[in-house]
């Protein structure tokens, strides 16, 4: 898989890929991750990148020149299945989302900056906007990192145990179970018995009915 990620400020992203999972999925060319500085698409002297809205209202607008002349390189060069725009009213980002993404070879993710980007980027440059949460971000490279995040760990060959993804939060409509590890008595409190039975099928068991409790309790929503 090929990962491109469109930026004003590139270098904020840098530590998320430079460690443990990400960077040993890199590092084993599993994924290709590549952190693009939309300034050197920019042109003019000062490479420009935003101006003030048309019609008024606080804040800057990313250009839509520099934005296109990225995205024209990019798809000169590479095909892509998706380019994505990281925007708080974008579809939510959930595991099925994930793991749909996980199974295409390119993306192009376009973080965005200030106010925004130019509403004609959004219209006729973008495939799929996408949103990590009810909130607001002072830029996308937070968003882009945690998507990022969430398809490369799903990856075959990413984890050491490549069923572990498959038994996380959400891939079932269910939260994870509790999990415990040694010592299996720490100042009294103890562990479940259950646990240290190893009877593979009473412990399938009770993960199941504690990851529908779990739900049942804080996410109800899930079930519906």
């Amino acid at each position: 898989m090929r990962i491109d990620i469109i930026s004003a400020v590139p270098d904020l992203m840098t530590s998320a890929f430079g460690h443990s999972i990400l960077k040993r999925a890199i590092a084993n060319k599993i994924v290709e991750v590549n952190l693009i500085n939309l300034r050197d698409y920019a042109t003019g002297k000062q490479k420009q990148l935003d101006d003030y809205a048309f019609g008024g209202g606080a804040g800057m607008v990313m250009m839509i020149e520099p934005i296109d002349n990225c995205i024209k390189d990019l798809k000169s060069k590479n095909a892509y299945d998706e380019v994505i725009y990281m925007s708080p009213d974008g579809e939510l980002l959930n595991q099925p989302l994930c793991n749909q993404l996980s199974l295409v070879k390119n993306i192009i993710i376009l973080c965005g900056h200030y106010k925004g980007v130019d509403q004609r980027v959004r219209e006729h440059l973008i495939s799929r906007e996408i949103s990590v949460g009810d909130y607001v971000l002072s830029g996308g490279e937070l968003a882009a990192a945690i998507l990022s995040d969430s398809i490369i760990r799903l990856l075959p060959g990413v984890l050491n145990d490549e069923t572990s993804a498959l038994s996380d939060s959400f891939q079932d409509n269910l939260l994870a179970p509790p999990v415990y590890t040694r010592p299996s008595s720490y100042n009294g409190w103890e562990i479940p018995e259950v646990l240290l039975s190893g009877h593979s099928a009473n412990i399938d068991k009770w993960r199941h009915e504690q990851s529908v409790e779990r739900t049942k309790t804080r996410r109800p929503d899930l079930l519906k």
